[in-house]
């Protein structure tokens, strides 16, 4: 949703917010948005695929000044996409403008905003380790965070523009003017506060002299996802002074609106505007705007109880029969991908953008197979199933049909009792999706089975295969990230650490593109199967910034053991880490060949 132009209609008119020193109260807040500004208000790194590190320690600052306040956080992030299908022409085009800025990001350099492939999963893994409640949603969020701040008389964070339209009892935050870096204290007490500024509905509604009841209309009427009245906008565009952009057409509407006491009055005078309409075109505006004001009707909060007593809320009416009951409390906390509801309910999903070269293919088509394996088990064995994916094609959106696999011990599994499944089949199911064998983990420290389990398959299968250099620098940056997790602080690797080009290599981006979708896809699946391997701390896996600055080092003759000198103990897990994925790439060539060699026989 979203109302275009409303947010900088409302900063051109700042005696709307009323200054607050915020403390002593809960906060729902907005987390996807959350997410977003968050990494990219601060200087991280946009291009080189995520400083994952930096951004959790940011997270946890933000925390930190919460709790430093009273304020207590309950975070709610959006879940999957909307069934009714009136938000797809959005959604694909927000994608396509995407494709175009990571494009520009991977060949110009600078900062386009697209979010790191794992940034979101830092983001729920932190908020889970400094024990803030989180809820995911089983669609968009908007409405269940409104109805949650509404229950419970307290504030909302954010900046999407749809929650200056929701009625809330204790109005807005917006993340803009939300000064969490600079804690102040007061009082006799010198308690602590957060600067920052309050809307409300009623505000609004004083200064543009529009009743309440009619502010639902004035978003539908301005062009929400549900209903795009060019004709109408175009009218307002002639009256909007010349130069005064989206605002003032915004400026406009709401003046013509401040002439009608009751939503329904200001409904039917639209249409009027609109002229002579054929009948099915009418009632396609009518439900669109029906649709669109609705949205802002709030229904009691169903996630209220999930935060005081833990109970999953009721699955929508068009997933039941088709998400089973056991999935509604993982998926709620975040423990399972929100991509399952879209694989269930929709038999679609939208992959991610990542700055990466247009002229290169979708890192995604790599970790394919994982995928698929996921969709079967999701969906079964039937073979006129498929899943349509929306993923990067060039340098526009397209789409593939993918067909679910269920193939081996993972045919023993059933979804409705997924959940039930004994361990150690789960763990068979994952090494095999993943090719690699039991033994070459057994070695290592249980929580890097599974991120060395990713780094053997995509050694196998990433295209073109990844040359030496790809994998030291990237088991580098793992060992950096255990070492700071041993010793509490930074390593003389990670100290090195200089800043690199806005620009990043073009194929080093694309091989750990690859490498990052192909981890994310096993850790969808390995949710699934009820974590038979334990999940890692992803942002001690990768260091953007670091990886890129040693592929060149190590192609000009650097050893790792040189840049691990001073590290005795990292010196030993690179090694363990490193012969674990080429014993297992050497057992797979060996066995490539023996498959050769058999057919020759035949």
């Amino acid at each position: 949703m979203g109302v275009q132009g409303l947010c900088s209609l409302i900063e051109a008119n700042s005696q709307i917010y009323r200054d607050v020193r915020f403390r002593d109260s809960q906060l729902v807040i907005d987390g996807s948005n959350l997410c977003y500004l968050l990494y990219y208000d601060s200087d991280l790194d946009q291009n080189h695929g995520g400083e994952y590190a930096a951004f959790e320690d940011l997270i946890g600052k933000f925390v930190k000044a919460l709790k430093d306040c009273r304020i207590e956080p309950y975070v709610v992030l959006d879940g999957g996409t909307d069934i009714t299908g009136k938000k797809l022409d959005t959604l694909k085009k927000k994608a396509e403008q995407q494709i175009q800025r990571a494009h520009a990001a991977a060949e110009e350099g600078g900062k386009e905003n697209i979010k790191p492939p794992l940034a979101k999963k830092v983001f729920k893994q932190t908020l889970a380790r400094l024990e803030v409640p989180v809820a995911q949603c089983f669609a968009e969020a908007d409405r269940e965070i409104a109805a949650l701040a509404s229950e419970w008389k307290c504030p909302v964070l954010s900046n999407d523009s749809d929650f200056y339209i929701f009625d809330l009892p204790a109005g807005l935050l917006p993340i803009t003017h939300f000064h969490w870096k600079s804690v102040e204290r007061s009082g006799s007490r010198m308690e602590s506060f957060i600067r920052c500024k309050s809307y409300t509905t009623s505000s609004f509604c004083t200064l543009f002299n529009i009743q309440p009841q009619v502010l639902p209309v004035f978003a539908a009427l301005a062009g929400n996802d549900y209903v795009k009245l060019q004709e109408l906008t175009s009218r307002w565009a002639r009256s909007a002074p010349a130069g005064s952009g989206s605002a003032g057409r915004l400026k406009v509407l709401l003046r013509w609106l401040s002439g009608f006491q009751r939503p329904q009055e200001a409904v039917e005078a639209a249409l009027r505007l609109m002229g002579d309409l054929s009948r099915q075109r009418e009632a396609e505006v009518r439900q669109g705007l029906s649709l669109g004001t609705e949205e802002y009707q709030l229904p009691p909060s169903d996630l209220s109880s999930f935060f005081t007593d833990g109970t999953a809320p009721q699955l929508l009416p068009e997933a039941v029969g088709l998400v089973p009951d056991w999935a509604r409390l993982p998926l709620t906390q975040g423990r399972l991908t929100d991509d399952i509801l879209d694989v269930l309910l929709l038999k679609r999903v939208r992959l991610g953008v990542m700055v990466d070269h247009g002229s290169l293919p979708s890192a995604y088509l790599t970790s394919r197979p994982l995928r698929q394996v996921m969709y079967g088990l999701l969906l079964g064995g039937e073979r006129t199933i498929r899943v349509e994916e929306s993923d990067r094609e060039g340098l526009r959106l397209g789409s593939c049909m993918v067909r679910p696999a269920l193939r081996g011990v993972a045919q023993q599994l059933k979804l409705d009792s997924l959940d039930e499944a004994a361990p150690s089949l789960c763990l068979q199911v994952f090494l095999e999706a993943l090719g690699v064998k039991p033994t070459r983990l057994s070695e290592l420290p249980p929580h890097l089975h599974l991120p060395v389990a990713v780094t053997c398959y995509w050694m196998r299968e990433a295209s073109p295969p990844p040359d030496r250099s790809l994998l030291e620098a990237l088991m580098l940056g793992l060992v950096t990230g255990e070492t700071q997790r041993e010793s509490a602080g930074s390593s003389a690797l990670q100290s090195e650490k200089t800043h690199c080009s806005q620009k990043p290599d073009r194929d080093v981006a694309h091989a750990y593109n690859q490498w990052q979708a192909c981890m994310m896809d096993s850790i969808h699946l390995n949710q699934l199967l009820g974590r038979p391997l334990p999940e890692p701390h992803i942002s001690r896996l990768y260091q953007g910034l670091l990886v890129h600055q040693l592929v060149p080092k190590l192609r000009t003759g650097t050893t790792p053991e040189l840049l691990l000198s001073s590290n005795s103990t990292g010196i030993q897990l690179y090694r363990d880490l490193q012969a674990a994925v080429l014993q297992s790439q050497e057992t797979t060539a060996s066995s490539a060949a023996g498959r050769e060699e058999n057919l020759r026989s035949l």
